[in-house]
C-alpha cells in the first residue's frame, strides 16, 4: 500500500477529515501556523450540500478576521419569522462585541469551495479520499486514517469535520447515535426575489406544531433557497402519524420520506401569502441530517477534535450550522497551535466558552417543544401575535440566533441572557 505522508515522509501535525466549512477553517488556521496539514474529503470540488445557505454574523466576522472573501449574493440583516397562525414578526439584528451585525448569503457550492481554496493556498495539502479505517492506539488515540484505496493518514492530531454521520467519531469510537438530537432536512432553488430571509413555524394539525421549521431565503438573482427540517428527537427514524417526535414508542419511518409533501405544503403556504408566484416550485431537492446542540458525542478525545456537524453544533431551534462549524474549526486549530500537550482539553474548554451554555439550553428547549406539540403552537402563536410581537422581538432575535453571549449591553441582551439562563437551567432539571 501507498503512504501519503507529509513532506519529507514525517507524519502530519493534522490530518483534517472533510474540507467543508469547519474543516477548510481548521486547515486554513494550521497551516498558517506552520502545521503540515493534510485536508481530506471525498468530493470533488465545487460540490454542493444540503443547506440555507446563510452564514450567521459570528461566521461574517471570523471571515473577515481571517481575511477570506467569499462570493456572496447577498446580505441578510433582519430575519422574519412566520408563526402558526401566519402573523409574522422582524427579528431586528444587532452587531455584537464579537460578531457582525448581519450575515451574509453565500451558495454552499461557492463558499466551501473558496474556504478550500485558502486553506490550500495557506499550505494545507488536498487528499481526495474516502475515510474507512482507522489505526487505534492502546489508549484510544487515532494514529492513522485510512482511505477506501488503501492509502494511510498518519497525523499527531486528528480533527473530523465530516458531517452529522462522522466516520471519524465513530471509528474512534466517540459517536453514541442514540444520545443524538438529530434532525433531517431538504433543500432546493426556486425563481423568486425574497427580500429579507424568512423562517416558517407550521402547524402540523390544528394547534399542534410540525416538529421542524421551514425557510425561504434570497439567492442569486432571481432565485431562492427553499428548505424544510424535520426535528427527530433522540433517534434516526421519523415517528409515523401520531407518535410523538421526542418519544417515538416504536417502528418510524426514514425521514425523507414525506418531507417532499411536507416542502410541497409549505410551498403552497407561501403561495397563499404571496411570496411565491402562483407556478413557483423547487428544482433538484438535496438533503442532509442534522445533530443537533452539541449532543452524540464529547467534542473531543484523546487527539481526536470535532469540529462544526461532527461536533453537533447545529442551532437546534433555527437550524443554524455554518458559523458554529467555522467558529469550531479556529477553535480546534487555535488548541492544536497553542496547547499542544492538552489539546483535547483546551479545545472543550474554548468550546464550552464560545457556545456552550446556549446548545445546551436550547437543546432541552428544542426537546421540550417535540414533547409538547399544543404548548409549542399556543408559544408561537403568542409570540408573533400583536402586541406581544413588538415588545419580544429583539430578545427572540439574539436568544433564538445564539448571539446572547457577545451582545452590546442593551435591554433585550439582558432579558435574552436571562432567556438562555433559564434554558440552561431545563436542560439541568431534565
Amino acid at each position: 500500500m501507498t503512504s501519503m505522508t507529509a513532506p519529507g515522509g514525517a507524519r502530519w501535525d493534522v490530518v483534517v477529515a472533510g474540507a467543508g466549512p469547519a474543516g477548510s477553517v481548521a486547515a486554513l488556521v494550521l497551516a498558517r501556523g506552520g502545521a503540515r496539514v493534510a485536508l481530506v474529503d471525498k468530493a470533488a470540488f465545487p460540490r454542493d450540500k444540503a443547506c440555507g445557505d446563510l452564514i450567521g454574523p459570528r461566521g461574517v466576522r471570523l471571515l473577515d478576521e481571517l481575511g477570506v472573501t467569499v462570493p456572496d449574493v447577498g446580505t441578510g440583516s433582519d430575519l422574519l419569522v412566520a408563526g402558526p397562525s401566519g402573523r409574522r414578526v422582524r427579528l431586528p439584528a444587532f452587531a455584537g462585541r464579537s460578531y457582525a451585525g448581519h450575515g451574509t448569503i453565500v451558495p454552499r457550492r461557492a463558499l466551501d469551495a473558496q474556504l478550500r481554496a485558502a486553506a490550500l493556498a495557506a499550505g494545507a495539502v488536498p487528499v481526495h479520499a474516502r475515510i474507512s479505517g482507522a489505526d487505534l492506539a492502546p489508549d484510544g488515540s487515532v494514529t492513522t486514517l485510512v482511505t477506501t484505496d488503501g492509502r494511510r493518514l498518519p497525523g499527531d492530531v486528528v480533527i473530523g469535520a465530516d458531517g452529522a454521520l462522522s466516520p471519524v467519531a465513530r471509528l474512534a469510537g466517540m459517536l453514541d447515535p442514540d444520545a443524538a438530537l438529530w434532525g433531517f432536512a431538504v433543500r432546493g432553488y426556486l425563481p423568486a426575489e425574497v427580500p429579507m430571509p424568512l423562517l416558517v413555524l407550521l402547524d402540523a394539525r390544528p394547534w399542534r406544531i410540525y416538529p421542524g421549521y421551514g425557510w425561504l431565503f434570497p439567492g442569486a438573482p432571481g432565485q431562492a433557497n427553499i428548505g424544510i427540517g424535520i426535528g427527530l428527537g433522540r433517534g434516526r427514524r421519523r415517528p409515523r402519524p401520531g407518535r410523538s417526535p421526542a418519544h417515538p414508542g416504536g417502528p418510524g419511518v426514514h425521514p425523507a420520506a414525506g418531507l417532499r409533501q411536507d416542502l410541497d405544503r409549505l410551498c403552497a403556504a407561501l403561495r397563499r401569502h404571496g411570496d411565491l408566484a402562483p407556478d413557483a416550485r423547487p428544482g433538484r431537492l438535496t438533503g442532509g441530517w442534522l445533530r443537533m446542540g452539541g449532543t452524540g458525542t464529547a467534542p473531543a478525545a484523546g487527539n481526536v477534535l470535532l469540529a462544526g456537524d461532527a461536533a453537533g453544533l447545529i442551532n437546534p431551534l433555527q437550524g443554524e450550522g455554518i458559523a458554529p462549524a467555522m467558529v469550531s474549526g479556529w477553535a480546534a486549530a487555535q488548541a492544536v497551535l497553542t496547547e499542544p500537550g492538552r489539546v483535547a482539553a483546551a479545545y472543550t474548554e474554548s468550546l464550552a466558552g464560545l457556545m456552550g451554555d446556549f446548545l445546551t439550553g436550547a437543546a432541552a428547549l428544542q426537546e421540550t417543544m417535540l414533547r409538547r406539540p399544543r404548548l409549542a403552537s399556543a408559544g408561537m402563536r403568542a409570540l408573533t401575535a400583536p402586541p406581544l410581537r413588538g415588545l419580544v422581538a429583539g430578545t427572540w432575535s439574539l436568544y433564538w440566533n445564539g448571539l446572547a453571549d457577545g451582545a452590546q449591553p442593551r435591554p433585550s441582551a439582558r432579558a435574552a441572557a436571562g432567556v438562555q439562563a433559564t434554558a440552561r437551567w431545563l436542560a439541568r432539571w431534565g
